[in-house]
């Protein structure tokens, strides 16, 4: 299929930076939560590059967003 057909995803690879910024989280935080399982993990796109999908961190935001409302929020979580 040539190049010009290919149909856009509506996702974007997201770097490590960006991930933190629009997480809050640290990076060893991402890295100890996707190792637990509870964190999108992060794939090869070079050499020595890793990203993620850009809907599974905002799926991530949106699971932890609805959470957070339900007083759900996890590990330090005061109410539960």
């Amino acid at each position: 299929m040539p190049y010009s057909q290919i149909t856009p995803v509506k996702s974007s690879i997201e770097r490590l930076p960006v991930v933190m910024a629009r997480t809050g989280r640290s990076r060893a935080s991402i890295y100890l939560d996707m190792k637990k399982g509870i964190f999108p993990q992060c794939f090869k796109v070079g050499i020595r590059a890793v990203g993620w999908l850009s809907s599974d961190i905002d799926a991530w935001i949106g699971n932890r967003a609805q959470a957070g409302r339900a007083g759900h929020v996890g590990v330090g979580n005061v109410n539960g």
